[in-house]
């Protein structure tokens, strides 16, 4: 039968063809098969992990590109262009929602334009000067401080709970030329008394302390409420941000750490941008919605929430304070997709009563650091499937690490690239000494796999430390030279972190005088200082000890008390409240005949966190800060036991 559309040639191919040929050919296909099958297999089973690997370093490296060509922009491109482009592209886009109101991009940028130019017309804020913010979570935070880096300013972020000396202190060392505070209805009870009992000393700084909103009877602070309402919309000028590099200070903030107070530590604009990447290094898009709930003072709150978010594009809804009970209700009310945490706040979720609607959301990934492995367990049992990315680092450190494979319990993996750009090790520590472990060289040694070091990174160009301002002591404490050739020089990060032999990654403890408490660092050296304050006190010796069903260490101090006196649980109380934050507050009280110290006279703390606070071990008395009765009461066997058992809220 003819073909007469097919050419002969065709119609007689398969014929040319012997079966032989059709059958080694096949074999040809079918072994190459079997070995791209097998190459896989073998992929998967030696390498599990390669395909989130390879897409971490992926992302590592575009990440590492933008911000080398921000830096290269003159002037640098910032994260106030980021948000300056949003504004433009998507001026109606919504930025913030809070108690009830939405705030476009627009709207954050026009209110943020009238600040600027409040300020800047009356010559208090001049570009290049430092200015601090003490405010608490709401949408005029975040104008102001969008406000002060068009003015170009460095602003300090600080601590609400800063008080007298502390909040001094805090001003000072960051050399700011203006306090800028809040003294609207849900802060005036307790920011505007704090300005107020140190608004005689701020002055004498030659510090300018201003209200930009709601009013203020306070002698010496100027209210500025009324000149921002009627200030222009229109953005300041660009050049007055025209001296800034990608290497310029950008923020301040504060960290708790051995010297007794905070220290400030310096935030680039170099290491705004690379924290600020972090959520688009877990996937999430300007689609997401992010909850934030932890206070815009902290690194995790500003950098990886909400900075992070502008890189994103992306809405937040901002809240003045956590709730557990309201947390899931404006995850549904605002549909919430990506919510930060940190490790206490995971277990205080886990820890409300259960409900039919503990599913019912639509969070799909949390962002935070210091999730044990069981309340991460617990978590995704009765939340569901959200991918949970525990996260590593510091403020001020020059290393991080993600936990992108979504491990239980790990905080991130070692990967060839992250060693190659970041070189950091994990080396033998001391307790006694507290120092590195060093050979007859005198260069430190590097841990086997699957033992516990203390975590080491090299400082170069990529991953610098900018250290602490106006703390040259503090800054070189965190430097450790000669660590693995004469000359190198790490940054030491005083954590203790174990790494499997499959690469992945285990924080251990912390060494040196901060334990972490309610989310927070506690500097042992400060609430030592504060006990010793009192006259009854002679020495005193504070350290964390650890509480079964909670994260982290709660304040214990073992007292010598003065010679023929008795410790008053009242006046310790009363003290402690007025100087302390409540996560800094010792709440057991260990009393002693003498303290032990070392030859060098350093306090001995190893026994003591041991033994913690259990009246069956301790012979010597013990007592209890009872806030329900505002004193210091003995602790019973009873108590401690209603404690133990989490009778007893702490």
């Amino acid at each position: 039968k003819k073909h007469p559309s097919i050419p002969r040639s065709q119609l007689l191919l398969p014929h040319l063809v012997r079966p032989q040929t059709r059958f080694s050919i096949n074999m040809i296909y079918s072994v190459l098969l079997g070995l791209a099958v097998s190459c896989l297999l073998f992929l998967y089973v030696r390498f599990p992990y390669f395909t989130q690997d390879f897409i971490f370093v992926l992302r590592t490296v575009n990440i590492g590109r933008l911000v080398n060509r921000f830096g290269r922009a003159s002037p640098c491109y910032t994260i106030l262009d980021r948000f300056a482009d949003i504004a433009r592209s998507h001026p109606q886009k919504p930025f913030l929602v809070f108690e009830g109101e939405v705030f476009s991009y627009r709207d954050a940028d026009r209110i943020s334009n009238r600040i600027a130019n409040a300020l800047r017309e009356r010559a208090l804020v001049h570009a290049g000067q430092t200015v601090a913010l003490f405010h608490g979570n709401a949408p005029q935070y975040v104008c102001t401080w969008l406000a002060l880096a068009k003015l170009g300013c460095t602003v300090a972020l600080l601590n609400t709970n800063l008080r007298s000396r502390s909040l001094l202190h805090c001003c000072d060392c960051c050399c700011a030329t203006a306090l800028i505070t809040d003294a609207g209805e849900h802060e005036l009870q307790y920011l505007a008394p704090a300005v107020a009992e140190v608004l005689p000393s701020l002055h004498m700084c030659g510090m300018s302390v201003l209200l930009l909103f709601g009013s203020c009877k306070t002698d010496g602070i100027v209210n500025l409420s009324a000149a921002v309402r009627g200030a222009s919309e229109e953005a300041p000028p660009l050049s007055l941000r025209s001296d800034i590099s990608i290497r310029s200070p950008a923020l301040y903030i504060y960290t708790s750490g051995t010297t007794g107070l905070p220290k400030a530590a310096v935030i680039s604009h170099h290491r705004l941008w690379l924290m600020s990447f972090l959520q688009r290094m877990t996937g999430v898009s300007s689609r997401d919605i992010l909850y934030i709930y932890l206070p815009l003072y902290h690194s995790a709150g500003f950098l990886a929430g909400l900075t992070g978010a502008i890189e994103r594009g992306n809405t937040v809804v901002l809240r003045r304070k956590f709730s557990a009970s309201r947390f899931w209700d404006d995850c549904r009310e605002h549909e919430v997709t990506v919510i930060q945490y940190i490790g206490e706040v995971m277990r205080y979720l886990c820890n409300t009563p259960k409900s039919e609607r503990d599913r019912d959301h639509r969070v799909r990934l949390a962002l935070g650091n210091g999730i044990t492995a069981a309340t991460w367990e617990e978590f995704l049992r009765r939340f569901g499937n959200v991918h949970i990315c525990e996260c590593y680092g510091a403020t001020e450190g020059n290393i991080g690490f993600l936990n992108y494979s979504g491990k239980i319990g790990s905080i991130g993996r070692v990967t060839a690239i992250h060693k190659m750009l970041i070189p950091f090790a994990f080396i033998k520590f001391d307790p006694e000494t507290e120092e590195p472990v060093r050979d007859s060289a005198g260069l430190c040694v590097e841990v086997a796999p699957g033992e516990t070091g203390l975590l080491v990174a090299k400082i170069n160009k990529i991953a610098p430390f900018s250290g602490y301002v106006k703390n040259p002591a503090q800054t070189e404490k965190k430097k450790l030279r000669n660590v693995f050739k004469k000359g190198d020089l790490y940054f030491n990060t005083g954590d203790l972190i174990l790494a499997d032999r499959r690469g992945f990654l285990y924080f251990q403890d912390r060494i040196g005088d901060t334990f972490r408490w309610k989310g927070e660092n506690v500097s042992t050296t400060e609430v030592s200082e504060v006990l010793l304050m009192l006259d009854s006190i002679e020495a005193a010796n504070v350290y964390g000890v650890r509480v079964s069903g909670h994260e982290g260490r709660i304040g214990m101090a073992a007292l010598k008390l003065t010679d023929g006196t008795e410790f008053d649980g009242s006046a310790t109380y009363k003290h402690v409240k007025k100087l302390l934050p409540a996560y800094a507050r010792p709440h057991f009280i260990r009393i002693q005949d003498e303290l032990d110290v070392t030859g060098t006279f350093k306090q001995v703390k190893g026994q003591l966190v041991q033994e913690g606070f259990d009246p069956n071990v301790i012979q010597s008395k013990l007592f209890f800060l009872d806030e329900s009765k505002q004193t210091f009461v003995p602790l019973t066997q009873e108590l401690y036991s209603s404690i133990t058992n989490g009778h007893t809220r702490l």
